[in-house]
């Protein structure tokens, strides 16, 4: 088994974790569904929303040229799309929490309504530090041999190096935001740093704190894709062949690894995936999702899981309903340095 980074942070060290356990444990919602107010337009004042473009040559982590992928049959971007928020109760000079979310824009619509109406909120139980939220998008096409699935379903430390070392130093490196925020700055301590994905996204937001704990530890995976996803051709098939399966069966990661400090969210819905494949696919996504929680739950880690009825894979109205409980337990008890 490979072994994997477990470096901790000065910073964290200094800010320990207190949450306590509210919220925690497994809930179970629908099967009608409603929209949350704090996920709306509440005439809250507005932060500021910028957009770049990194191109996929000039990155060392992922530009596009790796041998596993099929260009032809699954094309890979040139270039792909960072969309920040920027909240207005952030203040320039100030070390911001950040949450990085996968497949760019993605919630950020709902993200960027609960910063408006949390951040500012009176409410020491129903409030969101001001974080800045980045949205990455991804590099192209979807599954095994393409782009998008080499960044999100290799269980490696890849995308963490790539979010760490790449982006976040880009988006304070930008001109339009620098121009803005002459002192934006993000904090160092890893307990002020979320990862939300869905689908692979989703795994991929387990991924980099699994392997990147000392970096990003609160993960946000709706719809995860804990199966099988895995490049055949990826070198990371020598120490985990089976993928993302790896972390509930088969190598059973999460159960046989030392616990990590890490805060976890994640979600299945009842038919996950089922229009994809009405068998096998969605036998193993749901099965994988549960046994994912109950692999974490024996382990001890703080942990909320959603299990929504009638619906979908990354379904639109679950993240209505959830997005604004998710993310006020995924932030309980950061503390602002």
């Amino acid at each position: 088994m490979a072994a994997t980074p477990t470096f901790f942070s000065r910073a964290a060290d200094e800010l320990p974790e207190n949450p306590g356990e509210t919220g925690n444990g497994r809930f179970t919602i629908g099967p009608e569904y409603t929209i949350d107010p704090d996920l709306t337009d509440r005439g809250q004042p507005k932060g500021r929303t910028f957009k770049f473009s990194m191109p996929l040559a000039e990155s060392r982590v992922f530009n596009g040229t790796d041998k596993s992928l099929e260009p032809g049959t699954k094309p890979v971007r040139v270039a792909r799309t960072i969309t920040v928020y920027i909240p207005a109760a952030y203040r320039d000079g100030t070390k911001a929490p950040v949450l990085v979310i996968h497949d760019g824009p993605g919630p950020l619509g709902l993200i960027s309504h609960a910063l408006d109406n949390l951040a500012l909120a009176k409410d020491p139980m129903r409030t969101l530090p001001a974080f800045i939220a980045v949205a990455v998008e991804n590099g192209g096409d979807d599954g095994k041999s393409s782009q998008r699935g080499l960044e999100y379903d290799t269980l490696s430390d890849r995308l963490a190096r790539f979010i760490h070392d790449e982006v976040l130093p880009a988006v304070l490196n930008q001109t339009e935001i620098k121009a803005a925020y002459p002192r934006i700055a993000f904090t160092d301590n890893p307990w002020g740093r979320a990862v939300i994905g869905c689908s692979s996204g989703g795994a991929a937001a387990l991924t980099m704190g699994w392997f990147r704990p000392e970096w990003f530890r609160r993960i946000i995976a709706y719809s995860g894709t804990f199966v099988d996803q895995q490049d055949d051709d990826a070198p990371e098939e020598a120490a985990y062949p089976l993928g993302a399966w790896e972390y509930h069966s088969g190598m059973k990661l999460i159960e046989t690894s030392e616990t990590k400090p890490l805060r976890i969210f994640t979600h299945v819905s009842q038919n996950d995936n089922r229009a994809n494949d009405p068998e096998e696919t969605y036998h193993n996504w749901v099965m994988a999702g549960l046994r994912t929680e109950a692999a974490l739950e024996e382990k001890g880690y703080a942990h909320r899981f959603v299990f929504s009825e009638a619906t979908g894979h990354c379904d639109r109205r679950v993240f209505e309903h959830t997005l604004a409980d998710t993310l006020v337990w995924i932030w309980r008890g950061y503390r602002a340095e």
